[in-house]
């Protein structure tokens, strides 16, 4: 599982040059908000990953207020561009912040689209892998994920003209 965890981390945080927070760091803390010196049998891969992708979101999330909290004050607002596709970001702390508001709003609407969303951003996963752990087809996939990342797309960027 571990080992895992630090091909999740490491692909989540690749290309990252601002970064503060190190991959090995966030394989800990996820490793310890995932098992926290329980015992766990996972029912599945799917079960796993959605759980790691899920505690990867909230940590960023976390270290995203954090970073903001420290910098409260400055008074410009940063354009910031997440690369869905990719499935990377700036690490802007507004950027992630505002990520995680817009998926809860997909995750209220469509759930498999959500999940889909943070398998293949958070955990990144190929839609093939995503395919497999969700036990759906990969066009089924390719579909959804095309339409959540066009919907997030539309989202932040509603959100950035907003501001």
């Amino acid at each position: 599982m571990y080992h895992e965890l630090r091909l999740l981390a490491r692909q989540q945080m690749r290309g990252e040059a601002r970064v503060t927070l190190q991959t090995t760091v966030l394989v800990h803390e996820v490793y310890l908000r995932l098992f926290g010196g329980r015992e766990f049998a996972w029912e599945n891969r799917a079960h796993f990953f959605g759980a790691a992708a899920r505690a990867m979101r909230q940590i960023l999330i976390d270290h995203a207020r954090a970073r903001r909290a420290l910098r409260r004050g400055g008074g410009l607002r940063r354009e910031t561009v997440i690369d869905v596709q990719a499935g990377t970001t700036d690490t802007d702390p507004e950027t992630m912040l505002l990520l995680h508001e817009k998926l809860d709003r997909l995750e209220a609407r469509d759930p498999r689209k959500a999940q889909i969303i943070m398998l293949r951003f958070f955990a990144g996963l190929s839609i093939k892998q995503t395919a497999e752990v969700l036990d759906l087809s990969p066009s089924t996939v390719k579909v959804e994920w095309q339409f959540a990342r066009a919907w997030l797309f539309s989202e932040m960027q509603r959100e950035a003209g907003d501001a």
